[in-house]
């Protein structure tokens, strides 16, 4: 509930969820032997595979713009997490390979965000989790297709 007695919307909802799940990730990261990962760090961990990934298909994945990802991938160099090597399929791109430390943040990341789920869907019940976590996805995907809705208007 809201101030006032006003349930709060749906953008309120959502990013109150997000920034409870940061605080409780990147905390329990931090505690884990990764203290100088950040929010804008995890979403391109998050798209990281162990071969490595180009920035260009980060940028698409994360949603974010080239720049930006570049950008965090030079913090992400820095901090010992990735780093930048030549694509054996193509010698004028880099991909982005997920060093030692970056695979042990990833896999605990991945394990914190897993112990979240169990602890929710035990809270609410396995059939509600399974029936949020859809209607989730449904909300998402509907909210995605505005921009392309709206161009095929235009």
């Amino acid at each position: 509930m809201g101030t006032a007695g006003k349930t709060d919307d749906l953008g309120m909802l959502t990013g109150q969820l997000m920034r409870a799940i940061q605080d409780e990730l990147f905390e329990t990261l931090a505690e884990q032997g990764h203290p100088h990962v950040r929010p804008r760090h995890g979403s391109i961990l998050a798209f990281l595979t162990p071969d490595g990934t180009r920035a260009t298909d980060l940028a698409t994945r994360s949603g974010q713009h080239k720049q930006i990802v570049g950008t965090i991938v030079d913090e992400l160099v820095a901090l010992g997490y990735v780093s930048r090597e030549p694509d054996p399929t193509d010698r004028r791109a880099k991909l982005i390979v997920p060093t030692q430390h970056g695979l042990d943040e990833i896999d605990k990341a991945r394990a914190i965000l897993a112990g979240m789920e169990n602890r929710h869907r035990r809270t609410i019940g396995r059939d509600r989790y399974t029936a949020l976590k859809g209607a989730l996805e449904q909300v998402s995907r509907n909210q995605r297709a505005w921009r392309q809705e709206r161009n095929t208007q235009s």
